[in-house]
């Protein structure tokens, strides 16, 4: 039994198969020794002093581990498991406290670590429990530090620096490893009891992570935020706080990242109580989840408010109501009420408030998105619901997923503050981004990346190039993308100057990322725009790029032209609005200018620009993206072309819901009998150039566009409902 204020105190002491001291725990390495004595705080007496070996399941010990504690895997093999040892320690520690006569204890360690770093991991991996006296303690060193506040700050403290400190005359030597330290405790204990100090405040380990909503007003110190990266992807906050166990995340501390597709990309920031805790938290960095590792590194408060916080009072009511298990769903029919949420949901899974517990996730215009945050009281309740996960509901089948209230937050405000189509009513151009400039020369000053992680992004490269990024041209890495749109293992990047770009070479060149070794070699603008266009650069040589692209000036490939190329498929967006015209450069110089200026000639991928990516999108050449723009810019660029606006006939009408792979045949076979041609539909791409599941379709006119709608709205295409919206 423990007590706030014990009239004992458990001093206890423990060694790992691996590593020893400030180091305690950081490796993953299990417990193979504890030594315990009970001290009476008031007679000043002790109980028997106990020593328990405790056999791990990996006996591989480390050099370190043999010459301080002098333990042989022979001898360990003959041991306890752990929690044969933890229900010893609790009948031994009972036992002692009737013989002095107490009834209530805390323990005492030297330090944080074998309680937080050591125990309570193990433990739960193991999965079995520890006994309520773990989740209170006293921490020697503090301790000692409030007693004598001229001493060495806390953590600089040993117990042999704290014994030196006393004048304690006792050696190592003569004592067995773990005796020597839990009898020196004790001494400086007794030593502390004649000062008068009083054991008042112990450290506390939380029982559980508790979820609460998080404001963007409020302020998060960037020394208690971490980031933790190669998760997998369906783990939620209480899988977080369990690889956490033992340190003491802040309330609704966890916040899952999402990527631009609104699923979670396998990293989660994590908010501590104090700087303390996350010190502790970076340790664990590379520990594992399940057979992943997972990466820990500091992160910013206003990271962590960034993908966190929320504005929205109904999401601030919405989550309002602590201690509730979330669901996610995700598919739901554009038609579903929450009386019908609540049937498919059923008897068996009561919502915490009926109607009051159902957030549905919509567009700025109000239109829903298919997403809703569902609250359910208890555990029970959340496990029937995620049985019904994939079953039907109207014509389509719902996924259910545990969720979070940073992941709420930070759904609604990505598409209440960035919808995927603006919907203003201004006109729409084609925005051409700012020209990237390659140079097109024999001066080696770029660098390529060869055999990137599939994974990686732009910020892995950033962090992968480590001081260098400071000698990185605006604009210039460069990912390079297969023929199906996914990453190729390549990348590019721009470096202000050769010899940058030769100390970049030298000094990252088969390091790691993640888990492979990335080569990176020197190469010139020449050689980058020939990969990029579509080129091969090998031991060979180079390859020039096919003849694809209408910019393209053979036979010579390194001059592209300067002027904007609009996509001709762009040409059926836009009916009243304006549109630039497409112009051609009729032949390249003869002699190739010094730099090149590009820009995208076709849109068979349209990504659309609704994430802003640094320090530019991760496709190369670099995508269209088409915005709301004022009138005063239409004029502005019907100016700077020297060439007439064209109007574009027709209406142009947004389907949703599309299947995944569905093709131009597939949607003017829906659209039978309503004079459509295959240039008048786009298909819509996200950022991975995956489908979007999004098409814009041109009919030849407003009436035609208005009764395909109304004709056409709700109908299946393949197994999925088609929602239309005129545009």
């Amino acid at each position: 039994m423990t007590a706030s204020h014990s009239d004992s105190l458990v001093v206890l002491f423990g060694a790992t198969a691996g590593a020893y001291g400030a180091k305690l725990g950081s490796d993953e390495r299990e417990l193979i020794l504890l030594v315990w004595q009970v001290v009476d705080l008031h007679s000043k007496k002790v109980g028997t002093l106990h020593k328990s070996l405790v056999k791990a399941d990996n006996l591989d010990l480390s050099d370190q581990c043999r010459e301080v504690s002098g333990l042989t895997p022979e001898g360990l093999g003959k041991a306890e498991p752990l929690d044969r040892v933890l229900q010893q320690f609790s009948q031994l520690v009972s036992s002692d406290l009737k013989v002095l006569g107490r009834s209530s204890y805390t323990l005492c360690s030297d330090g944080q670590l074998l309680i937080r770093q050591v125990l309570h991991p193990e433990t739960s991996k193991k999965n079995f429990l520890l006994s309520d006296c773990f989740y209170s303690f006293y921490d020697l060193r503090k301790e000692f530090h409030t007693c004598y506040p001229s001493s060495a700050a806390v953590k600089d403290q040993t117990i042999k620096t704290m014994a030196e400190y006393l004048g304690l005359g006792t050696d190592e030597a003569e004592e067995d490893f773990g005796v020597w330290q839990v009898k020196t405790m004790v001494a400086i204990i007794f030593s502390m009891l004649s000062e008068d100090h009083a054991f008042t405040e112990p450290e506390t380990v939380k029982y559980k992570y508790e979820t609460g909503p998080c404001s963007k007003s409020e302020t998060v110190d960037s020394e208690t935020v971490i980031r933790a990266r190669g998760l997998p992807w369906q783990s939620s906050d209480q899988d977080i706080a369990r690889f956490f166990k033992g340190l003491n995340i802040a309330k609704g501390g966890v916040a899952l990242c999402l990527n631009s597709q609104g699923r979670r990309n396998g990293e989660a920031l994590v908010r501590f109580v104090n700087s303390e805790q996350r010190d502790l938290a970076l340790e664990r960095h590379k520990h594992h989840m399940g057979s992943r590792y997972i990466e820990v590194y500091k992160a910013t408060g206003e990271e962590f408010l960034k993908i966190a916080g929320g504005t929205s009072n109904e999401v601030a009511q919405f989550l309002s109501k602590e201690n509730q298990v979330i669901i996610r769903m995700r598919g739901l029919p554009f038609t579903a009420t929450q009386e019908d949420v609540l049937g498919f949901l059923g008897p068996e899974c009561p919502v915490t408030g009926g109607k009051e517990g159902l957030l549905f996730v919509k567009y700025p215009d109000g239109r829903p998105t298919g997403d809703a945050f569902v609250l359910f009281s208890c555990e029970e309740y959340a496990q029937n619901a995620l049985k019904k996960h994939k079953e039907i509901l109207g014509k389509r089948y719902i996924e259910l997923f545990r969720s979070t209230a940073a992941e709420v937050q930070q759904v609604l405000n990505r598409y209440m503050s960035t919808p995927l189509i603006p919907t203003l009513p201004t006109p729409i151009i084609p925005v051409i981004p700012p020209a990237y400039t390659i140079a097109t020369g024999s001066i080696r000053d770029c660098v390529r990346l060869r055999g990137l992680p599939y994974t990686a992004g732009i910020d892995d490269i950033l962090e992968f190039m480590g001081d260098a990024t400071g000698d990185i041209k605006p604009h210039g890495v460069h990912m390079v993308l297969n023929q199906q749109g996914r990453p190729s293992g390549d990348a590019f990047i721009q470096m202000k100057s050769a010899d940058k770009a030769f100390m970049v070479a030298q000094k990252c060149h088969k390091k790691m990322m993640k888990d492979r070794y990335v080569e990176v070699f020197q190469c010139s603008g020449e050689e980058m725009n020939f990969v990029l266009m579509g080129g091969t650069l090998n031991r060979s040589g180079l390859s020039p790029p096919p003849c694809k692209l209408p910019c393209l000036s053979p036979p010579a490939y390194a001059a592209f032209q300067t002027a904007a190329v609009i996509p001709a498929e762009a040409a059926a967006l836009y009916q009243p609005q304006a549109l630039l015209p497409t112009t051609r450069t009729p032949q390249a110089s003869a002699a190739a200018p010094p730099t090149v200026t590009y820009y995208p000639a076709q849109a068979a991928q349209l990504y659309m620009n609704y994430t802003a990516y640094y320090p530019s999108p991760p496709v190369s050449p670099t995508t269209v993206g088409y915005l709301a723009a004022p009138p005063g810019a239409v004029a502005a660029a019907a100016t700077a072309t020297h060439t007439p606006i064209l109007p574009q006939p027709g209406a142009l009408v947004r389907m949703q819901g599309l299947p995944y792979n569905t093709g131009m045949k597939e949607i003017l076979s829906f659209f039978q009998g309503y004079q459509l041609q295959a240039d008048s539909i786009l298909m819509l791409y996200n950022f991975s150039g995956q489908p979007s599941g999004e098409a814009l379709v041109t009919f030849p006119s407003l009436d035609l566009a208005k009764k395909a709608v109304a004709e056409r709205n709700g109908q299946l295409l393949g197994s999925r409902c088609v929602q239309l919206y005129l545009v």
